[in-house]
């Protein structure tokens, strides 16, 4: 891409500077490729954990107060203001923030998300408890309504997928489904692709997988929304040979301890944070993502361009990729997901997956979209 002949000021607001976690890789990546272009570009944020891009200076606001609902605030106030003092030509915003030329959509309309999740926690008491501390949640109702103030003050927003798209305009009914963009994530093609044959024998063999071994692998942080109590649930009804690898979270007790009841512990591995996730996924015989809500999964996108079978949930943006086989309507449906896994293991190994030339996708289309409108 060449460097744009016009230099101007721009600033991206999100509370981290980061390269862990989706939303954050791709704000560190956009203003890398802003930088790039020429453009004097400063990251606005509320803590910065690692190195920024180069050409990208920090504007670090710090956090203020030890409750939720005052570090939401705090930000949002505190953006608003260093927008305003820095005298940007271009505001892109990633965080809870009012004002901004460019809003990206990552994660839907919070009262969509409370509608939809509330079911990965089992009914009865653990779902009521659950909902009764998210509305009981100061933080909560003050994130509500700054979406409400920022739905309607920002000219473009943009969506990371069609379904976050439809999740935000069944929540706010005045927007026009038409203005509204969407760019899909696209994972780094070069460091998610598939390994050979070979490599992928020596890579399951460093990782202790036996031979007949059928690796079902998923990736999640929050265990009780990418469904992992199902998927224990399932492996239990699966045959003996078949396993579960869980990449990222923490504290999986809980989990562990289903597991054992079961009798499935010895063939359920918690990986915690993995650092070489294409080693991940390239092990794999299906990566299954049993999500009850998910605008863009790029763990699923990651394993298609490993050359990976997948299984997803429709309540994620990214099965939009998948062949309708590998959807299961329900993620809470095991009889439905042990099926699917079962049936997607014997299938043959999936061609190269190729993007779509007509889908607007990547990093790309943002710096173009910013740069028409300056």
């Amino acid at each position: 891409m060449v460097k744009s002949e016009k230099k101007v000021r721009l600033a991206l607001t999100m509370p981290r500077l980061s390269r862990y976690g989706g939303a954050e890789s791709f704000a560190w990546r956009l203003t890398e490729a802003l930088a790039a272009r020429g453009h004097e570009v400063d990251f606005i944020c509320a803590r910065c954990e690692t190195d920024p891009p180069e050409g990208v200076t920090p504007v670090i606001l710090g956090r203020f107060g030890g409750f939720r609902v005052i570090k939401v605030l705090w930000f949002a106030i505190m953006s608003d203001r260093a927008c305003k003092n820095g005298n940007y030509d271009f505001v892109f915003g990633m965080g809870k923030t009012v004002n901004q030329d460019i809003l990206r959509i990552g994660g839907g309309a919070q009262s969509v998300f409370w509608k939809l999740s509330k079911y990965a926690w089992p009914k009865g008491f653990p779902r009521f408890f659950k909902m009764f501390r998210r509305r009981c949640s100061p933080a909560n109702w003050v994130i509500h309504v700054l979406d409400g103030i920022r739905m309607k003050r920002t000219k473009r927003i943009v969506a990371v997928s069609h379904l976050v798209r439809d999740w935000i305009v069944e929540a706010y009914p005045h927007l026009d489904k038409s203005a509204i963009d969407v760019v899909y994530n696209r994972p780094d093609l070069e460091r998610f692709s598939p390994a050979s044959d070979e490599e992928r024998e020596q890579l399951r063999d460093k990782a202790d997988i036996g031979k007949n071994e059928v690796v079902i692998a998923t990736a999640a942080t929050n265990f009780a929304l990418k469904g992992i109590r199902h998927l224990v649930e399932a492996l239990a009804l699966l045959p003996e040979n078949y396993t579960l690898h869980v990449a990222g979270g923490r504290n999986p007790g809980k989990y562990l301890r289903q597991a054992r009841k079961l009798g499935v512990e010895n063939r359920v591995r918690f990986l915690g944070k993995v650092d070489d996730m294409p080693s991940f996924y390239r092990v794999a015989d299906v990566f299954v993502l049993a999500t009850f809500y998910d605008a863009c999964s790029n763990a699923v996108l990651e394993a298609l361009a490993c050359g990976c079978r997948v299984v997803s949930s429709a309540l994620n943006g990214s099965a939009f990729f998948l062949p309708e086989k590998w959807i299961v309507p329900d993620p809470g449906d095991v009889p439905a997901l042990v099926e699917a896994l079962q049936r997607v293991a014997q299938e043959e190994t999936p061609d190269p997956f190729v993007w779509s030339e007509d889908l607007v996708c990547g990093i790309e289309p943002y710096v173009e979209m910013i740069e028409k409108i300056l």
